[in-house]
């Protein structure tokens, strides 16, 4: 079992094996279930994520407040025309959290990974990087366990909520999840792996949970396009061979004190931060009068 990330590194090491093997050993223990069991329950998850990253890129998928939808549509055909600034792969991984967020805020199927208000991270880093390199169905499922192990540790060290610790614990985690996932998808060292997510989280260290009229859609949406992009790059980084100098785990510590220290108006209550702009206000007048 284990509790940090050192911990985890240590059996990884121990064992010659990956994070995704620790953890789906452990999962098998927890659930007195077979590894072909446990790996089929996370093709599931996978397919649903799937489905959800592609959904709003065919057709609009709109709120019932009406406050989203469309936007990952615009991104998938903005991509297409083949002249953008960062690329297509970046744009695709956009547009495809783009479209999980959407997907959730219309009240659709979504993998709650790390949670609901950031589950669009995750499907986009993972499915477009695996697209890259051309990897399987059975490397996606590795890289989602390893994303899961990576999950376990900071919901027990910290939090996943963003009404405990603000968008860093929501899109920062899930951004952390993310990248290192990729890392071991491509080939990297268990260490590389959370010195990604410790730069992931660094990151978003800090980041408020704002929601404008209390909905999962403003800001949330586009924090998860921008968290697909950052696990990316910090996975990138890692690979390179450039470590965190903060360790995951004090990095995960950093985080559960920043977000305890923050004042109640900027975790979720939409009591702060862009939620009480004039703008933010407004908006929220128009979502309840329901016009």
């Amino acid at each position: 079992m284990y509790n940090k990330a050192y911990q985890l590194i240590e059996l990884t090491n121990k064992n010659n094996c990956r994070i995704c093997d620790i953890v789906i050993q452990n999962e098998c223990k927890l659930t007195e279930k077979s590894e072909k069991e446990i790996r089929d329950v996370m093709g599931g998850i996978l397919k649903v994520m799937m489905e959800a990253s592609k959904k709003a890129l065919e057709k609009e998928v709109c709120s019932i407040s009406g406050l989203s939808g469309g936007d990952a549509k615009l991104q998938e055909s903005y991509r297409k025309a083949g002249r953008t600034i960062c690329g297509d792969i970046v744009n695709k991984a956009i547009a495809r959290a783009m479209s999980c967020s959407e997907v959730n805020a219309a009240m659709g199927r979504i993998v709650a990974a790390p949670t609901a208000g950031a589950s669009g991270i995750i499907p986009a880093a993972v499915i477009t990087a695996a697209e890259v390199i051309g990897a399987d169905e059975d490397a996606m499922i590795d890289a989602l366990f390893t994303a899961s192990g990576v999950g376990q540790i900071i919901a027990k060290n910290a939090t996943l909520a963003g009404a405990e610790g603000g968008c860093q614990a929501e899109c920062g985690s899930g951004s952390a999840m993310a990248a290192a996932a990729l890392v071991e998808m491509y080939g990297g060292t268990p260490q590389m792996a959370f010195d990604a997510a410790a730069m992931a989280i660094k990151s978003k260290l800090g980041l408020v949970c704002d929601p404008v009229a209390g909905l999962v859609e403003i800001p949330c949406i586009k924090r998860n396009a921008t968290g697909a992009v950052e696990a990316m790059t910090c996975a990138d980084i890692a690979l390179a061979g450039v470590k965190s100098m903060i360790p995951f785990d004090e990095v995960v510590e950093a985080m559960f004190r920043v977000g305890k220290s923050m004042p109640m108006q900027l975790r979720e209550t939409a009591l702060g931060g862009l939620a009480t702009t004039p703008t933010g206000l407004k908006l929220n007048e128009q979502v309840k009068s329901g016009k």
